[in-house]
């Protein structure tokens, strides 16, 4: 299995496709870290002050303004309420949410590409694994070997694995190392509220408690690689589904679009919640955004992946172990 394993790898490598998402990503961090910078600097001159509390008032204020705005859709509202909030909650409990450091840049980044920004990753490295050998002939001499099926797809869905995980590795990797030469490294004990709750339009915050940065970075990026994961399991069967790597990619990235566009629409649609794009965002579930659907909570959306996980994993060995090849 390890040999089979290491060849998927040689592959996956030889692809060139993993190397250009890292390359990628090295050359996003650095665009990231600099609108970050440019965003902080700009609002220390609107307000005249470096100090956190007066920048944060002030979001308040103009957060408490756009609220009084007739022309905002209810869910907006609703979004702006709950920011409000968040806003006060850290404001009265003397706590900076966004404190200058590579920790915190990393942990902004990781939940605003948890979504689609890396799903989209896995869906480039994952796509063709499968149906690239299928398409060209060449899984016809993989399957003369003496190796059962299932064996071979168990190992390239491994291969695919380590692939997630190393893409994931490397983001953490570049956007400490880049961000820190312009935010500084320090920042890794700094508190971090989680546990709120949203009930209608109410925040609720009875079980909300501080944790060290670092413990929320681990959190948030083991969310991440369970996104990846399910995304990538997802790809895997549509590449063991179809011939064609064009479809495949094209299949994944319309569901990510739509997923992005849905998570703003489907609050008067409850059935929405249980499509597998909708519940992508789980660090929304540790800062406290409100869910797209009334009632969603981390378990659920947790629990919803698992189903699509499994079910993508089920239909993948089932066909690739009956199908004929020819």
């Amino acid at each position: 299995m390890i040999r089979l394993i290491y060849n998927e790898q040689l592959k996956l490598w030889k692809k060139k496709r993993i190397l250009v998402i890292i390359l990628i990503i090295a050359c996003l961090v650095p665009i990231f870290t600099y609108a970050q910078y440019k965003e902080s600097k700009a609002l220390q001159e609107k307000i005249g002050t470096s100090d956190w509390r007066v920048q944060l008032q002030k979001q308040i204020v103009d957060t408490q303004n756009r609220l009084g705005s007739a022309s905002l859709s209810d869910d907006f509202k609703k979004y702006l309420r709950m920011t409000l909030s968040q806003e006060q909650y850290y404001l009265n409990h003397n706590i900076n949410p966004n404190a200058p450091g590579a920790p915190t840049f990393m942990r902004v980044f990781i939940e605003n590409a948890i979504g689609m920004l890396l799903p989209l990753f896995v869906m480039v490295a994952a796509s063709d694994i499968v149906s690239a050998e299928a398409g060209s002939g060449t899984i016809k001499l993989l399957l003369t070997r003496p190796v059962k099926r299932w064996r071979i797809l168990l190992s390239k869905y491994i291969a695919m694995l380590l692939s997630v995980s190393f893409i994931l590795l490397c983001t953490a990797v570049f956007t400490y190392a880049i961000s820190g030469i312009v935010f500084g490294y320090r920042g890794w004990n700094m508190p971090m509220l989680t546990g709120f709750t949203i009930k209608g339009d109410e925040l609720l915050t009875a079980h909300v408690h501080a944790v060290p940065q670092w413990k929320y970075l681990l959190m948030a990026f083991g969310l991440a690689w369970f996104v990846c994961v399910v995304s990538g399991s997802l790809t895997f069967m549509l590449s063991v589904l179809l011939r064609s790597t064009a479809a495949v990619m094209g299949i994944m990235l319309s569901s990510l679009i739509a997923g992005a566009i849905l998570t703003n629409m489907v609050s008067a649609w409850p059935s929405a919640k249980y499509l597998f794009m909708v519940n992508l965002q789980l660090t929304n579930y540790l800062n406290g955004t409100s869910p797209p659907v009334e009632g969603m909570t981390l378990g659920f959306s947790v629990a919803v992946l698992l189903v699509w996980l499994f079910l993508s994993l089920m239909v993948s060995f089932v066909v690739f172990t009956k199908r004929d090849v020819y």
